[in-house]
């Protein structure tokens, strides 16, 4: 039986490979993944090691507390000690090509230590060497154009601007807060002088030749003293891991959600395959029942060829694996400066992927051997049929399908009215998983309804070709239904993450819209607080005739019931009239001399109400407030507004920290943006920023999230265009009497490939409609679950390319499954039995 099973599978090579194909893009995938998590653990690794290496021991520092420079002289006299260096970091903004304080913080102001302790890569040009110079972090240099010999500017601790030449570009490697702000590079003194720092945030010591590192540690420590920490090289490069906030099995989890769905639509391309040839050698079985095999031996024999192409593919896809892993390592590192490094392959790509690959096949193989086990020796006699297994879906099928669409309707409607959070996201999450449950159960029902409606246009466009199409296509709804559902899994995907993410940016844009009715908004970078926007810069903007509105917002430190709090003011003319924020109770017109405006989120008046008081004390004493109004929701305004007069009064005359800018009707952005800079041009250190700048940022950031999801659900989408592929290739072989009869009949060879055609873009059309239909629904779902107040966006132009996406792999999936219908002779056809 052995011998028979492996001969047999040797007979079927050519129809297994596309099933096999798509096993190995499955373990491939998840091979893959492996691949991609160690080269980076590598990399990473490699990176802090190389950093720390060049440190014999380190003094470090916590909570924002320097280590002052008698410190640094303690250690270098510490015997044993070949040289010790303090690393200064602080806040120095550059300033862009476009005159403006590069980014939302302020770049980092380090010193760029040489000589042995050296600790960042000169990747271009070389270190600072005096008071003119400086060097990038490369990210930053890439971001603002700049490149070595330019001249840059960059704002000393009191906010002036100095001019320096770039001599390089630094890696600083994976640094969390470099990553975010960008860096600026100087010797020590320089350094020292333009970020203001007295002291350093790490103290980096070489030992002496023959010195242990753990003996220098010791002796350090001792001369630093118990404020700061010492560790040596080892223990730095574990710091430098831990602090760089990156996890690289979290990366890891994301992608194989995504190879889990790729072997997921293998398994029903299997599933397919099986299932039609077990029908197609109905006749080898019952010749084998009648020579003497038990339905064990026919059912084995089953598995067993399963079995062996599974492991083939696997073992395949296991090195194909590698090759991907590799190669999106490479990607990782050119485009997002996550370190990748030399190719590391461990086994763990192998005992996953592998075994993975073979109990899928297998798995899916299951069933079409149990139908195998079923067939009579009798049917030895009959003539070979598609016929007898029209797959028509039973009564236990509905009722099964019913019943968990039915839960997950109920679920779904169940998250949907409670408050939004993380909970009703996880329900919705579960909710579609139960429906597309009842959809798969029902799909054969589904299927024979749409296939009428979908192929109606070209059965009736087409003629002849187009009506046999639609007839093969209802002929077997279960067998289409599951290649249809592989289909559906991918469509269902992405058309699930672009609503989702179609409503994020509709959500966003309403927000924008309701809480920040604004064209521009000037305030310093984060964490300069202490910088207000100059008021020889508001006014110059008052002086511009493309603005309605120039509002002014000044904070200030205060108690409020006894809680420390920030209270502020706002230009008062505009309350009411540009600025109208969402009441929860009160009047804005009410907020005069001896009363305040309260946010709902105010922590010093969350429990007060309107025409109740709250106490406010400053410098110049206490005052008690009445609530004239409660704003609910976002809102620029602050928190705990008092009326302009009140807030001069307590804190004297202050420059405004925000300033909100509304541009008149009929004034263009460019004119508005104009006017702005124009302005601004001798204050860089104002940042700008506009509704349509944060729109902007906001959609590109989405659509990035977009083509990296479409691109790693795109191997899904190909395994199941390989299932119909290799369902039509199958179905030729079945229907070869059938086919040769039709061109006896006189349907042309191009009338037989428009038929084929025609039949899988039935198929295709089913498969993206119904994905369509559930992505829609769960993508909507999903965010109304998760954000309160979610505004639908429903992307009409992605959701209309990916159905004609769909039709058009359709249609060329069933290009050689043409060619070889149509190449087939009819005399030999139609001897055939």
């Amino acid at each position: 039986m052995l011998k028979t099973t492996l001969a047999g599978l040797r007979a079927h090579l050519l129809r297994l490979m596309l099933t096999a194909l798509a096993i190995t893009l499955g373990v491939g995938f998840v091979a893959g993944t492996f691949v991609l998590t160690d080269t980076m653990k590598a990399g990473f690794d490699r990176q802090f090691t190389a950093s720390a290496e060049k440190v014999s021991v380190a003094v470090l520092t916590h909570d924002d507390v320097k280590i002052p420079e008698s410190t640094l002289r303690a250690v270098r006299a510490v015997p044993g000690v070949q040289d010790a260096q303090g690393l200064i970091r602080g806040d120095a903004a550059l300033i862009g090509k476009d005159g403006r304080a590069y980014g939302q913080m302020p770049t980092v102001g380090m010193s760029i230590t040489t000589g042995p302790l050296a600790r960042y890569t000169i990747s271009k040009g070389r270190a600072p060497a005096g008071p003119g110079e400086a060097v990038l972090e490369k990210g930053v240099a890439g971001h603002t154009g700049y490149r070595v010999g330019d001249t840059i500017r960059v704002l000393d601790r009191k906010g002036v601007a100095r001019s320096f030449t770039v001599t390089g570009l630094v890696d600083v490697g994976v640094d969390q807060e470099i990553g975010f702000r960008g860096a600026v590079g100087f010797t020590p003194r320089v350094a020292a002088q333009l970020t203001g720092e007295r002291g350093y945030v790490e103290v980096d010591v070489k030992g002496a030749s023959g010195v242990s590192n753990d003996r220098l540690r010791t002796a350090v420590a001792a001369a630093a003293g118990s404020s700061y920490t010492t560790v040596t090289s080892h223990g730095l490069a574990k710091r430098l891991a831990a602090s760089s906030g990156l996890n690289v099995d979290n990366i890891a989890t994301f992608f194989l959600a995504f190879a889990i769905v790729a072997l997921f639509v293998a398994a029903l391309v299997i599933y397919n395959t099986f299932n039609i040839l077990i029908t197609q050698r109905t006749r080898e079985m019952a010749l084998l029942r009648c020579v003497g095999a038990t339905r064990g031996q026919v059912f084995r024999g089953v598995l067993v060829e399963s079995a062996v192409v599974g492991l083939l593919a696997s073992v395949l896809g296991a090195i194909v694996g590698i090759a991907l892993g590799y190669g999106a390592a490479l990607v990782f590192d050119s485009g997002t400066g996550i370190p990748g490094g030399s190719l590391v392959v461990s086994a763990t790509p192998f005992l996953v992927g592998i075994p993975a690959g073979l109990a899928v096949t297998v798995l899916s193989a299951l069933m079409p051997a149990r139908a195998a086990t079923r067939v009579p020796p009798v049917a030895a006699l009959r003539t070979q049929s598609e016929g007898r297994a029209r797959g028509r879906a039973g009564i236990v099928r509905i009722i099964v399908g019913a019943l968990l669409g039915a839960a997950g309707v109920g679920v779904g409607v169940l998250a949907l009215t409670a408050k939004p959070g993380e909970g009703p996201f996880l329900m919705v999450v579960g909710a579609g998983a139960l429906v597309f449950l009842g959809v798969v159960a029902l799909s054969p029902l589904i299927v024979r309804a749409l296939s009428g409606v979908v192929g109606g246009l070209p059965a009736r466009i087409f003629g002849v070709p187009g009506r046999l199409a639609l007839a093969n296509s209802r002929r077997n709804p279960k067998r289409a239904a599951v290649t249809t559902v592989a289909l559906t899994v991918g469509v269902t995907l992405m058309t699930m993450f672009s609503v989702a993410l179609a409503s994020v940016r509709s959500t966003a844009d309403g927000d924008l819209r309701d809480h920040y009715p604004v064209d521009y908004q000037l305030s310093a970078q984060s964490g300069q607080d202490d910088r207000p926007i100059p008021g020889a810069a508001v006014a110059r903007l008052r002086g511009k005739p493309e603005f309605s509105a120039v509002i002014e917002v000044r904070t200030a430190p205060a108690t409020v019931d006894g809680r420390k709090d920030d209270v502020g003011s706002v230009t008062q003319r505009y309350l009411g009239r540009d600025i109208k924020p969402k009441l929860a109770a009160g009047s804005l017109t009410d907020l005069r001399p001896g009363a305040v405006v309260l946010r709902q989120d105010a922590r010093g008046g969350s429990d007060a109400r309107v025409g109740g008081t709250v106490s406010l004390r400053t410098a110049h004493g206490t005052t008690t407030l009445r609530v004239a109004a409660i704003i609910s929701g976002e809102s620029i305004l602050p928190r705990i507004l008092l009326d302009e007069s009140d807030f001069t009064r307590s804190f004297g005359a202050k420059d405004p920290h925000e300033v909100y800018l509304i541009a008149k009707k009929g004034v263009s952005t460019d004119a508005s943006r104009a006017a702005v800079n124009d302005a601004l041009k001798d204050y860089p250190a104002v940042r700008v920023s506009s509704a349509a700048d944060i729109k902007d940022q906001l959609s590109k950031a989405l659509d990035q999230v977009f083509l990296l999801v479409a691109a790693l659900l795109g191997l899904a989408i190909i395994i199941s265009l390989i299932g119909i592929a290799n369902t039509l290739t199958l179905s030729v072989v079945e229907r070869t009497r059938e086919s040769a009869l039709l061109r006896a009949l006189g349907l042309t060879r191009r009338g037989l490939r428009r038929m084929l055609s025609l039949e899988a873009l039935t198929i295709s059309l089913i498969g993206a409609f119904v994905g369509v239909v559930l992505g829609t629904a769960l993508g909507w779902a999903a965010i109304s679950a998760a954000v309160d107040g979610a505004v639908l966006g429903l992307p009409i132009g992605r959701i209309v390319l990916f159905i004609l996406l769909a039709a058009v792999a359709g249609v060329a999936a069933a290009i050689m499954p043409g060619r070889r219908a149509a190449r087939t002779s009819i005399v030999e056809s139609l001897a055939a039995e």
